[in-house]
């Protein structure tokens, strides 16, 4: 059985969220005695559409092939891969491929943030020239109509609370208002893109760069996580990896999430269509076939990359309330605080990620009604996405955890919200009543 017919012959049985889940692909599962279509509340008929669906994305090339993991309640009750894994479409897609996870990079780094900040080694009103001295003397640009950009001085300094909410005033070259800064950002090798750059050099030429806003007045999607990945480093005295190893990714079991595929590994790395006009200069700049540690600095914002099978143990923790097979790794009301709107009274929005009716915490997106957004959900459900084509949901309310693993940046919009509407379109059942 190959590609996209190999998706769903048998719909995956609810399976414990204990040891390790990495199935390889192997055959079709049969249905329970009397089958029965539903489980934990999921239509089998219904999670079966997911074939239809992922068929036509690939069909019009938004990705070669994609995995898909949904968990109720700590079990999973689907977890399939669909097309294919390479641009040629010569081999089957397999369920432990592994995916770019960019920006999905950002929730992980903000959790191992909050674990120091639990641990008092750092607050979230404490500036980060305290341990950043480097950024001491930024200015913010004033830009009025008519007239050329000004630099002025920070009306407050930029805190930790505002590199883990984007509130920091710090830009993506390729997003920034200002042409200025904008230029300023790729001259200064500033997210890595051209190189490496280690981190110590990136922070000083980022110090002679000014904001584009004024910090803690506007959500502006950012290197504000790449700036915290360095934070913590300097916190905690380890290397990024090194913290996110012993902290979270060991302890999880995610064996197959890190900043570098060995070589080993790279039969299962998942492409993205040649065809896709981002993909060349992407794959460029992420070099994840380079080891650059203590070579480069560590994207704490876009460097990992994982399996669904990896990433749905880390979401299925924050599910929990901070705990997962035993361990706790936060306290259930910091979990509660990371998933709360941070970014109230603020301009701007994560829309453009979430579509409307989002605000965003501590590293995560969290819905703040269950009307208003583009896809179903619940009011606190989280989720975020990476630039690559893969996304998450957590939806407390309803038990949910939902992984999308694709690689196809461009159609990235349109594949995350179609998922999102397969999977509450499957869950005929819902615990809300």
């Amino acid at each position: 059985m190959t590609g996209l017919a190999a998706g769903l012959a048998g719909p995956a049985i609810a399976q414990p969220a204990g040891p390790a889940p990495h199935p390889q692909r192997g055959p079709a599962r049969p249905r329970p005695p009397g089958g029965a279509d539903l489980v934990r509340g999921f239509s089998r008929e219904r999670l079966g559409r997911m074939e239809k669906a992922f068929a036509a994305e690939a069909e019009r090339g938004s990705f070669a092939g994609c995995v898909a993991l949904i968990a109720r309640d700590g079990e999973i009750v689907h977890h399939e891969a669909y097309g294919h894994q390479d641009a040629a479409r010569t081999r089957p897609m397999p369920r432990d491929a592994i995916f770019l996870q960019a920006s999905m990079t950002k929730p992980m780094t903000s959790t191992a943030a909050m674990m120091l900040v639990e641990e008092g080694m750092m607050k979230l009103s404490d500036p980060i020239t305290r341990w950043m001295p480097e950024l001491a003397n930024l200015k913010v640009e004033r830009r009025r109509d008519g007239q050329p950009p000004e630099e002025v001085a920070l009306e407050r300094p930029i805190t930790v609370q505002d590199l883990l909410r984007h509130s920091s005033g710090l830009a993506y070259a390729n997003a920034v208002p200002s042409s200025r800064i904008r230029d300023a950002y790729e001259e200064q090798n500033i997210e890595a893109r051209r190189e490496a750059i280690g981190g110590d050099e990136m922070l000083r030429r980022l110090g002679t760069i000014p904001l584009a806003f004024q910090p803690g007045t506007m959500f502006f999607y950012s290197i504000s996580t790449d700036v915290l990945g360095l934070l913590i480093e300097r916190v905690a005295g380890q290397r990024l990896d090194r913290l996110l190893q012993e902290r979270l990714i060991g302890p999880l079991g995610m064996r197959d999430t890190a900043w570098f595929v060995e070589p080993g590994k790279r039969a299962r790395l998942a492409e993205s269509p040649t065809t896709d006009p981002q993909t060349e200069p992407m794959w460029r700049a992420y070099r994840i076939l380079e080891d650059e540690a203590g070579r480069s600095y560590l994207k704490g914002g876009a460097g990992l990359v994982s399996t669904a099978a990896d990433y749905f143990r880390f979401a299925q923790m924050i599910a929990n309330g901070g705990h997962f097979e035993g361990r706790r790794y936060l306290a259930a009301p910091v979990v509660n605080y990371m998933l709360s709107n941070h970014i109230q009274g603020m301009g701007g929005s994560p829309a453009s990620s979430t579509g409307p009716g989002y605000g965003f915490g501590l590293g995560f997106a969290v819905r703040l009604q269950d009307g208003l957004g583009v896809a179903p959900g619940s009011r606190g459900d989280a989720m975020w996405a990476g630039a690559w084509g893969t996304s998450f949901t957590i939806d407390r309310a309803e038990g949910l955890v939902a992984i999308l693993m694709a690689q196809g940046p461009t159609a990235r919009g349109q594949t995350r919200m179609l998922f999102k509407n397969l999977v509450y379109g499957a869950m005929v059942e819902s615990q809300r009543g």
